[in-house]
Formats: structure tokens, sequence, C-alpha cells
């Protein structure tokens, strides 16, 4: 039986009319060359072999140090016999420092209460009232250890507070005798 509307014929045709919408005229070249990255190759094995025999490097004789712990400590003999003494001629010059903890500076009352309840191991804790630096208007509540006699023992209460999750700062308050 013949087609005469061509029904088949007309599905064939536009399958072989497809055509791929994304296609480069271009052939696929590669970026680096075969011969270009031997010949990379060869120059890098040429300059380790001419340095290795310029320089004369022979891997065998680099050898670690010895450690030692000793150290040492020389000086010049001339910084005895040349010393200079410096002599103060009062004592009123001397300042005397107190050094103080600062655990933090809240501006609820109940916040610094609870940071001094968690320190309570801790002794010489107050609270203070100061103003703001940034804001003369605004109070806070400074939570201060101190004083101290010495920067050392305000160092040891302060990596004490550290411990228990606060993060102090040491002040220091000097006065002239």
């Amino acid at each position: 039986m013949r087609d005469y509307a061509k029904r088949n014929s007309s599905k064939k045709n536009h399958i072989k009319t497809k055509k791929t919408v994304f296609r480069s005229k271009k052939k696929n070249t590669l970026v680096v060359s075969g011969s270009l990255l031997m010949g990379i190759i060869f120059m890098a094995i040429t300059l380790a072999v001419i340095s290795f025999m310029y320089f004369e490097t022979d891997i065998k004789r680099i050898e670690p140090r010895e450690n030692l712990n000793n150290i040492t400590i020389d000086f010049p003999t001339s910084l005895i016999e040349n010393s200079i003494l410096i002599e103060t001629s009062d004592e009123a010059n001397f300042m005397s420092c107190e050094y103080f903890v600062q655990i933090g500076a809240y501006g609820n009352k109940k916040y610094a209460y609870e940071a001094k309840e968690i320190l309570n191991d801790i002794e010489l804790i107050s609270i203070n009232e100061i103003y703001s630096a940034s804001n003369p208007e605004k109070l806070l509540f400074s939570v201060l250890s101190g004083p101290y006699e010495n920067r050392s023992a305000a160092n040891n209460a302060k990596e004490q507070i550290t411990k228990n999750g606060f993060d102090p700062r040491l002040r220091t308050l000097c006065k002239k005798n």
C-alpha cells in the first residue's frame, strides 16, 4: 500500500534534520604540548646535575647538630673595672605602687555580684561604682581584686581569675611618697 500522506517519511526527515546547537569549529588542542613538557623536565634535570657538580654538594655530609642545653653568658671584664654607680639623693622621688586586677565592669549591679560570687575563693574582691570613659553619664560597677603589694602577686591572682572563665586586666595605681 502506498502512503500518500507521507506520514512516516516526515518523521524520518525530522530525525535526520536534528543538529547540535553547541559545536566548536576548532579541533581540541592541548594547552601544553608533550614536547614542551618533556623539554621542561629535561631542563630541570640538567640544571640539577650542573648544580650538584658546580657546588660539589654531598648530601651525606649534612648532619644535624647535637643540641646542648647549656647557656654561657660572657661579658667583658672592662664592664667591671669601669662601672658607674648611680646614687639617688632623695628617697622622696620614688613612687609607691599598688596593683589591682580588674575582673570586669558591668552596667547592671546584679552581674557584678554574680561575678563576685563565682570568685568567692579569691580574697580582696570589691565592687566600685565608676563612670564610663566613653559615656560619662553611664554608671558602671567595676569588680576589682586587690590591692596587691607587687606585680607578681597580682599576676598570680590574674591567672586564678582567668581559670574561672574571666578576662581580667592588670591595673596599676602609683603615688609619690
